[in-house]
Formats: C-alpha cells, structure tokens, sequence
C-alpha cells in the first residue's frame, strides 16, 4: 500500500473510531445519565423485561467503551464489547418497523451501528491513536 493510500485509511479509521466513541459515550452519559438518570434507565430496562442491573452495566460500557475509542485504546476490545449492546438494541427496536424515528424507533440504527462497530473491531484502531503509544512489553496488554 502506498504511503498516500495508507494515510488516507489511517484517517479513515480515526473518523470511524472517534465518531463511534462520540456516540456511544453520548448515549451512555448525555443521554442514560443526564438525561433519563441511572434510575430512570434501570426503570426502562425492567419495564421491556431487562434486569434493572443490565442497565447499569451498559452505562459503563458505553461511557467506557466511548473513551475508549475516542482515544483508541484498547481499540478492538471496546468495539466488541459493545456489539451485544447494540444487538440488545436491534432486538428491542425490531417490532417497531425498519425507520427510526417511528415511535419507539426502527432498527436499522442500532443495526448499522452494530455492523460499523463490528469493522471497527475487524480493521482497529489505525496509527492515529493513543494506544499506538502504549508499550507492548506489558504482560497482557492489548494495545488495539
């Protein structure tokens, strides 16, 4: 691949990675914690037959998986973290028709992100990330 070429997906990669990040720590805080409080999500999660615990747990992963791949670290992992988080989302939304902003939202949102976070995981993180700046010599550590 030519330097130019390889720039250009380096780039790429920064765009998905970060804009990824953007919303998923966006739907996790702004949205979970600012908006609909932890509370008021646990309620939500227990209502469509969740445990009120998942909510809490998905919080984390979106505030934490968001960071992470904002900053890319831990790049992969993150991505595939929150891919069953989505696919809970399809399946809840699926009922409600193909469009999202029908009420109660379509699917096809929450399914196209679970497909960019899958190439995501399957292309990491591109050498514009701070996880290309983590030493590899770490026992266990998974930089991408």
């Amino acid at each position: 691949m030519s330097v130019a070429a390889s720039q250009k997906t380096d780039l790429a990669l920064l765009l998905l990675r970060v804009s990824l990040g953007l919303m998923a720590f966006a739907h996790g805080f702004i949205l979970k914690v600012l908006t609909f409080t932890p509370a008021g999500t646990a309620k939500f999660f227990v209502s469509v037959g969740y445990p009120a615990a998942f909510a809490y747990l998905v919080i984390l992963a979106e505030v934490l998986g968001g960071l992470a791949l904002i900053a890319g670290v831990f790049t992969r992992l993150a991505a595939v973290g929150l891919i069953p988080i989505l696919l809970g989302a399809t399946a809840q939304h699926a009922g409600n028709g193909w469009v999202f902003s029908l009420p109660n939202g379509g699917w096809e949102f929450p399914a196209f992100w679970t497909v960019t976070l899958v190439v995501q995981a399957l292309l990491g993180p591109g050498a514009y990330s701070v996880g290309r700046l983590l030493p590899t010599s770490l026992p266990g550590l998974v930089r991408a």
